[in-house]
């Protein structure tokens, strides 16, 4: 099987009409949102032609998707008790999100997030009325049991119902969480009552030397709630749907979402995320291998022509976390606070001067001023001219 990475040139990529590809002029190079700039996987693009053939386009129905999900559980990671009837299907992950947290907080309620963490987290959540409350990640990037522990204190000392909003793994630094923090996240949202919904969307895109711990399989999770999809792993974002997941204690909970939201994913994503899940593995395996060499080869270029970033190699995702501070970008500041605009500081800066699309960190949250995320789940030769261009800017920059 060909690397998936490396089927698509740069001229047929820019047909495409998506958001990565139609955001910016044809001059920029885009390695921002994460899309994978590869072909359905074969498998899925069949069950796809079919359903059209046969004019499959109607509603979804029945539990397919939550089958195809339990079994790939079962084989990846050892998750044997994934049971169909703990799920529900939801249109996405972040809507799902919203489902999930509105099941167990209410309006005015706290919910703690890890910045520097993934942008939506932050609008979602208070779009709906939540407030938001940081306990920042450590030093590494990784979760900080202490400030987790002050987070839930004050976010519990008011009263009320307290939400946790754990990315696992997590977007935007690319750390897969150990069972050990994960145990650690489960004690302490036992002893302060807070539910935990875990988002796994990138759950099956894990690099070599690292192992995706579900977060509903840690001692002490039986009252969490998790979601999960196909839509990163398998590039299938456009093709709406994704799987809700009850742990045994918030079975309960999750038969209270209102049947109408079981009514927004698409048929078609139906049968593509499911397709995904129970015949794409040996896609996604050779896939994998495709972004372990991207990964090495980012790290390398990175070294050659952007002496001042620290690169943060991640363990999971497709995203990488470069730290530009060094390179003295001030951040574009109003009334004390970065700049909410989608761009700001170095990926401003690369955009203008590189032609190359960057995820600009601060909208990370805190932590995030000063960096930038780069996806590299594209083809060498794109990741090189980019990075190679980002080099070049930087040569000539006063």
């Amino acid at each position: 099987m060909l690397n998936p990475l490396e089927e698509l040139t740069l001229e047929q990529l820019r047909l495409r009409s998506s958001m990565k590809w139609r955001a910016h002029p044809d001059d920029v190079l885009p390695l921002w949102v994460a899309e994978m700039d590869v072909k359905l996987a074969p498998t899925v693009a069949d069950a796809l032609r079919r359903a059209i053939d046969n004019g499959d386009t109607g509603y979804p129905c029945g539990t397919e998707l939550a089958e195809a999900v339990s079994e790939f559980a079962s084989r990846r990671w050892q998750w044997h008790d994934l049971e169909v009837s703990r799920t529900a299907i939801v249109p996405d992950v972040m809507l799902g999100i919203v489902e999930m947290l509105r099941l167990v907080t209410n309006r005015g309620d706290a919910v703690i997030v890890n910045p520097p963490v993934y942008a939506p987290f932050y609008a979602f959540v208070s779009h709906d009325g939540r407030r938001v409350i940081e306990a920042p990640l450590d030093v590494d990037g990784r979760i900080d049991l202490g400030a987790l522990e002050e987070a839930f204190a004050r976010a519990t000392a008011p009263g009320g119902r307290v939400g946790y909003l754990l990315c696992n793994p997590h977007n935007p630094t690319g750390t897969v969480h150990t069972a050990d923090e994960l145990r650690g996240v489960a004690e302490l949202a036992r002893r302060f009552g807070v539910r935990v919904v875990s988002d796994e969307i990138h759950a099956p895109v894990i690099l070599s030397g690292s192992r995706f711990i579900p977060y509903l399989t840690v001692p002490g999770a039986e009252n969490a709630l998790a979601l999960t999809s196909a839509s990163k792993a398998w590039s299938l974002s456009g093709l709406k749907a994704a799987l809700a997941i009850a742990g045994p204690e918030a079975a309960a909970d999750l038969r209270r979402m209102p049947e109408e939201v079981s009514h927004g994913p698409s048929h078609l994503g139906v049968i593509a995320h499911a397709e995904a899940f129970r015949t794409g593995g040996d896609w996604l395996d050779t896939l994998l291998d495709g972004l372990e060499a991207n990964r090495a080869l980012l790290g390398d270029l990175i070294a050659e022509h952007l002496p001042g970033v620290k690169y943060q190699r991640p363990q999971g995702t497709y995203l990488a976390w470069l730290d530009c501070r060094e390179l003295g970008f001030d951040e574009e500041v109003v009334d004390g606070l970065a700049e909410v605009a989608d761009l700001s500081g170095p990926a401003r800066w690369f955009l203008d001067h590189a032609r190359v699309a960057l995820s600009s960190g601060h909208v990370f949250g805190t932590g995030g001023a000063g960096h930038v995320r780069l996806n590299f789940a594209t083809s060498q030769a794109i990741l090189v001219e980019a990075v190679s261009r980002m080099g070049r800017a930087l040569e000539r920059a006063p």
